[in-house]
């Protein structure tokens, strides 16, 4: 999970671009950096840390031009290095650097086919890199002048090569800023344009709320496969480039990752989880009519909107019983499991009038590992609840994400191998409550029918890219249990990457 911002417009970009990866920062709080385009040249800044703290006022000063992308990183297979986060560049051909989201299921083929055939070389283990380097490799193949067509005949050949979920934004050196879409369209991408003195500026980026604190009005989703060319001009192009393209977002997005705000394949995050409280209220209805829930208490902050909802179609009271510390990063995307459960007490406060005596049921977008929730259980009850139930908006996570999500190992996800009952027990809870998995896509559907099929892998273990087997899963397991996360930061303290901070020629 990554968040991805491009922008060409009639002034500087620097400041825009920084304000669109502050709201883009519930995507990646790991590393940040920004790439602008000014007179041939490319100017860049990128560093591990948050956006306001990697970007200092020397740094934006030096940042010029009319034309940039940025990045907001968490580390999908649990590295830190500076030398991975975005965007990359690479000076062949014609000058290109690029932001991307998600995972290519076969980068290791892909490196292989880039030094063996393709001549190129991969210095990280970023699958970006890779990535950037496959699109510079065929649209290296279309001479020296390009024009749209060119560009997406480069694209068409890149989703040929590339498997996974994936959206990027790069910028080609004198031509101007491209995007494109995975063909199943896991990863979401959006663009928009606002007229300034009568010029038209563009953006391109994760979510719509990045266009919304630009001033920039949205107009709709890349599609699966397609991609979008702004020429210097600032003219849009749009092409399908994927030849079966199928729609088929990560319907995670709408559990966790995106902002309420967002609107995601026509769908508004913010609606999608007001449903997915109410599907969740009638399945708590039907399984136990006579429950004896005194108050409904939200996990903050994801969980608010479905637990509210929850809530109102219980007609129990909804209260907020915990105070969260604002400083404090989100503790799924935290590298190793010590630093997560170290961070829960430093990042949540009961209060205690909310749960003495009380019957409470909290509620949570979904449960991973379980050692969160079980330390919130735990609080509930030192706070003095009577019993203490748990709810659930997502279905039991059991399988990994390949698509560009850093779910862990499958021995690490609780509910990997286990019953609903048997995960409660584990974490504590009088009693648990899941969200039916056909519950959660009616509840996207209820907001955009249009919305046929779904990346619910982490819930069904179905990836349908269709290319993800028994030895892909365990390689996988290998390099994402916390072992092997320490393991990476360990081995970055020793490299002592330092700050990237310059201009690219």
């Amino acid at each position: 999970m990554c968040g991805i911002v491009g922008l060409m417009a009639n002034q500087a970009v620097n400041q825009a671009l920084y304000d669109a990866l502050t709201v883009l920062q519930h995507r990646g709080q790991d590393a940040a950096g920004m790439m602008t385009w000014h007179e041939g040249r490319f100017l860049l800044r990128k560093s591990n840390g948050l956006v306001r703290d990697v970007f200092h006022t020397r740094h934006m000063a030096r940042l010029r031009g009319n034309l940039g992308i940025g990045h907001v990183r968490y580390p999908t297979a649990g590295s830190s290095s500076e030398a991975e986060s975005q965007p990359f560049y690479v000076n062949s051909p014609y000058g290109i650097t690029l932001a991307h989201n998600g995972n290519l299921t076969n980068s290791e083929q892909l490196k292989q086919e880039l030094f063996s055939t393709d001549l190129r070389h991969i210095n990280t283990s970023s699958d970006s890199e890779v990535l950037l380097n496959v699109f510079a490799h065929e649209l290296g193949k279309q001479g020296h002048h390009l024009n749209p067509e060119d560009i997406f005949d480069a694209v068409r050949r890149v989703h040929r090569r590339c498997r996974g979920g994936y959206a990027a934004v790069a910028i080609i050196n004198g031509f101007g800023m491209v995007a494109f879409r995975d063909p199943n369209g896991i990863r979401p991408v959006v663009f928009g344009s606002r007229n300034e003195s009568g010029k038209q500026d563009v953006m391109i980026a994760s979510e719509s709320v990045a266009l919304d604190v630009g001033g920039f009005e949205f107009h709709r989703d890349l599609a699966p496969g397609e991609a979008i060319f702004v020429d210097m001009d600032g003219n849009i192009h749009t092409q399908q480039c994927a030849d079966r393209p199928q729609l088929a977002p990560c319907i995670f997005e709408h559990v966790y990752l995106a902002r309420p705000d967002s609107i995601l394949d026509g769908a508004y995050v913010y609606g999608t989880r007001m449903e997915m409280g109410r599907k969740l209220g009638d399945r708590i209805k039907n399984e136990w009519p006579e429950h004896d829930i005194d108050v409904v208490i939200p996990i903050p902050d994801t969980s608010r909107t479905s637990a509210l909802e929850l809530a109102q179609h219980l007609g129990v009271t909804y209260r907020e019983g915990f105070m969260k510390n604002r400083y404090i990063g989100r503790t799924f995307i935290m590298p190793g499991q010590t630093q997560r459960k170290k961070s829960v007490r430093q990042k949540l406060n009961a209060i205690d009038i909310e749960f003495e005596g009380k019957n409470v049921l909290l509620v949570d977008d979904s449960i991973v590992r379980g050692t969160t929730c079980k330390q919130i259980i735990q609080m509930a009850r030192e706070a003095g609840a009577n019993k203490v139930y748990f709810a659930s908006a997502a279905p039991p996570v059991r399988y990994p994400n390949v698509y560009g999500i850093d779910m862990p190992a499958a021995a690490e996800l609780i509910a990997h191998g286990r019953s609903e009952a048997e995960v409660g027990e584990l974490i504590g809870a009088d009693r648990i409550f899941y969200q039916d998995l056909d519950d959660l896509k009616a509840a996207c559907r209820a907001v955009n029918p249009a919305l046929e099929h779904f990346d619910c892998s982490v819930f069904d273990g179905r990836y349908i890219t269709g290319d993800i087997d028994d030895s892909y899963l365990a390689d996988l397991e290998a390099s994402r249990n916390d072992a092997a996360k320490l393991q990476n930061v360990g081995d970055h303290a020793l490299v002592g990457m330092h700050n990237q901070d310059d201009d690219l020629d």
